[in-house]
């Protein structure tokens, strides 16, 4: 790779979405170059799940062999690398990598994804994406029946509780601080006799990630097999919002339909531009986003 090739697109993040991406526009005979630091935010998760034919399989496997495919096509290159900068250009967007590499494209794609970022609780990340997850799609059949915590708040707890409650009536909510609810919600809670705790958590005790107990601050504890988690998050690279794209109010990437941003010419795919965490969206997404980029270049070529 050298700073000076004549590349169509580049694909900063090279997990699921962008792998997707990039195999659309290789298929199209675009020259492109993929970006990746290697850091998958599913890489704790033992396994993968609700992505038909890949359903139990491992996340590093998904990605090994969507990499391998993606690079038989010979107009697709991968960078390992860590992209840091990003600039408009009068042909269209630069990226520097860590090591000082400047690389040049028409159009640029992010599926970067997001960083969740976690509670300062003793032993939470260590059950992360194992048995503290966070989506009821992706793991909540393998924790059906389950003692349960739902560490969430607000009408993000309510939901939550509602997905989850289809696949275990063993609901406690952990607030860990004053709970936010309206009556309606606590009575409905009440109903399924569902228990909201406020007490802040100390820590979780856990055995190689599978989590045994909830420690509150108060010295109680309460016996969990899985707990939820709506953890807050940040976009994994900022260089996108310093390009001048747009993020909603939730934190995403502004995207419209068809995975543009609102800076033209950038596109944006995978978990960095959507709430629904999911292989199967991540892929879905980062297709769009490929074939889009290549028709924008083929309506400006022909």
């Amino acid at each position: 790779m050298t700073a000076g090739e004549n590349l169509d697109v580049i694909i900063v993040g090279g997990s699921y979405a962008g792998l997707s991406a990039a195999m659309a526009l290789g298929r199209s005979l675009r020259r492109v170059l993929v970006i990746d630091s290697g850091l998958p935010c599913n890489r704790h998760t033992p396994h993968s799940h609700n992505f038909i034919t890949q359903d139990g399989e491992k996340p590093a496997a998904i990605a090994e062999k969507a990499r391998a495919q993606v690079l038989r096509y010979p107009s697709v290159q991968f960078l390992n690398a860590l992209a840091v900068r990003g600039r408009k250009t009068e042909r269209g967007f630069a990226i520097t990598t860590q090591s000082g590499l400047e690389v040049e494209a028409k159009k640029l794609i992010f599926a970067t994804g997001i960083r969740d970022h976690m509670p300062d609780i003793q032993g939470f990340a260590d059950c992360w994406g194992i048995s503290v997850v966070h989506c009821p799609y992706c793991h909540g059949y393998e924790l059906q029946g389950l003692k349960t915590g739902i560490m969430a708040n607000g009408e993000r707890a309510f939901h939550l509780v509602s997905l989850v409650h289809t696949l275990t009536d063993k609901l406690t909510i952990l607030t860990a601080g004053k709970a936010d609810f309206t009556p309606e919600q606590r009575a409905t809670f009440s109903r399924h006799r569902i228990e909201i705790i406020e007490t802040e958590i100390g820590a979780l005790a856990h055995r190689q990630g599978a989590v045994e107990k909830v420690i509150l601050n108060n010295g109680n504890s309460l016996a969990v097999e899985a707990l939820y988690a709506a953890l807050p998050f940040t976009q994994h690279s900022e260089i996108p919002h310093a390009l001048g794209c747009e993020l909603t109010e939730q934190g995403y990437l502004k995207v419209d339909a068809v995975q543009k941003t609102t800076l033209e010419g950038v596109y944006a795919c995978g978990d960095s531009s959507n709430m629904m965490r999911s292989v199967a969206n991540a892929v879905y997404s980062g297709q769009v986003a490929g074939a889009m980029a290549n028709a924008a270049l083929a309506h400006e070529q022909f």
